[in-house]
């Protein structure tokens, strides 16, 4: 599929309670609901599996690569009043976008607007659906876990759905990949914790456990 992208929002990743969203994130263009007759792009952050956010539309241009990009980054607090980059070069994060050669990203008006944003590109590798392997994970388990949403016809209607389960997969489900928790937890630094938290749970009941079997042996 052309325009795959994904972006990374370069760092050292560490095991810290700091939120690690600043460090890396991914984004792919987009998903096709043939059935609603739209075209869903997503940004998704490669490490904490948050869905940052989404567009739904008709056209596949550069203008919804941009306008993707441009929300994501104020979603993260990383643009300021005037649209531009919050910290310029020397206080913001290091972004790096890492895409296919998908008209979207390849556009004079792309390199344009990230070179704007401060954010520097990467072509991924040609017929190598590995380089998005994390994002293709995404949309995989959005259609596989939630699929009524191909079979809806309404754009508002799908739009609204799309909302929700956003809510929910950042929310509530928990996700493998990052020891299960949710997106929303490790996004916002608080899975290291959660996760420590669970560790020294189960060490406390192995030892609880242990202590009862001798005392029933005895």
């Amino acid at each position: 599929m052309r325009g795959d992208m994904q972006v990374r929002f370069g760092g050292r990743i560490e095991e810290t309670d700091r939120p690690r969203s600043r460090n890396r994130a991914s984004i792919r263009p987009y998903t096709h609901f043939t059935r609603c007759k739209r075209v869903a792009y997503a940004i998704v952050d490669v490490v904490t599996r948050y869905w940052i956010g989404y567009l739904l539309t008709s056209e596949q241009t550069h203008t919804q690569a941009q306008l993707l990009f441009a929300r994501a980054l104020e979603d993260q607090g990383l643009l300021g009043a005037d649209g531009l980059p919050v910290g310029g070069d020397r206080e913001g994060p290091i972004l790096v976008a890492w895409s296919d050669n998908g008209t979207e990203m390849t556009a004079k008006d792309t390199r344009q607007f990230m070179a704007l944003m401060t954010i520097a590109q990467h072509h991924g590798r040609p017929g190598t659906p590995t380089d998005q392997a994390h994002i293709e994970s995404f949309f995989s388990h959005l259609k596989g876990d939630w699929p009524h949403l191909t079979a809806i016809t309404d754009p508002a209607a799908l739009d609204t759905e799309l909302a929700r389960i956003r809510t929910d997969y950042n929310t509530v489900r928990l996700h493998a990949a990052i020891g299960y928790v949710t997106p929303d937890d490790e996004h916002h630094g608080r899975g290291p914790r959660i996760r420590r938290a669970r560790l020294a749970g189960l060490k406390r009941a192995r030892a609880d456990r242990i202590k009862q079997n001798r005392a029933t042996k005895q």
